[in-house]
């Protein structure tokens, strides 16, 4: 599903250059549910921006699907990450102004759809996350965990073959934290979606098949 060859990544300001990755190499297999594990900045998150197609290598090469991507211009790349790709923050991102439902639909206005196909779809994937009820409520009526719960039906909507979730429990305590790994756990086994997840939480890291350690962007064993 997801291979990365020596992918390093080095940042340039006028007064000095960083190195947030250097010769990372990684596989996952297709329906391998991992986690990214590591201290604050050793490069986990540049690490799942690149995964996503949000961030380029300075060099090597990212295959998506048995895809190399790295002759993709941005537009093939936004059609790769639209069809192939979900993502679930820490922080939800979503649109107060917006109902769920309308929140949900987000990702496929950018798909050829009708208007019926969109909103069945997206009334399925909160099905899906047990937010059925809540279709017509604002973002602001919901509490942390539901808030996420529409953030994952954004994410898997689109039937994503991949899934990156960064930090998905960090704004959330214990109890709303288990329902979502729950909701995760049951999309990687019912649905085969692959899942890559960076967390600092030892916990939910061991109910995921593997974890990778990153230190000062490498990958250690």
């Amino acid at each position: 599903m997801l291979t990365l060859n020596n992918i390093t990544k080095t940042y340039h300001t006028d007064k000095m250059e960083t190195l947030a990755l250097e010769n990372v190499n990684l596989q996952v297999d297709k329906g391998e549910f991992i986690s990214i594990m590591g201290p604050s900045g050793c490069g986990k998150s540049t690490l799942l921006n690149i995964i996503g197609l949000l961030d380029s290598p300075t060099s090597g090469q990212i295959k998506i699907a048995g895809n190399a991507i790295e002759s993709y211009h941005d537009k093939h790349l936004a059609k790769l990450r639209n069809q192939k790709i979900g993502f679930i923050f820490q922080s939800f991102h979503l649109i107060n102004d917006l109902r769920v439902i309308d929140n949900v639909e987000l990702p496929l206005l950018y798909r050829k759809m009708s208007a019926k196909a969109r909103r069945a779809l997206a009334q399925e994937a909160l099905e899906r996350v047990g937010l059925k009820a809540r279709t017509h409520h604002f973002p602001s009526q919901l509490s942390g965990g539901q808030q996420q719960r529409v953030a994952i039906a954004r994410a898997i909507v689109g039937k994503p073959e991949l899934l990156l979730a960064d930090e998905p429990t960090g704004n959330l305590d214990s109890h709303m934290g288990g329902e979502i790994m729950d909701i995760l756990n049951s999309l990687n086994k019912d649905e085969k979606t692959t899942i890559v997840m960076v967390t600092h939480d030892i916990d939910e890291a061991e109910r995921t098949e593997r974890i990778v350690r990153v230190y000062d962007g490498q990958l250690i064993n």
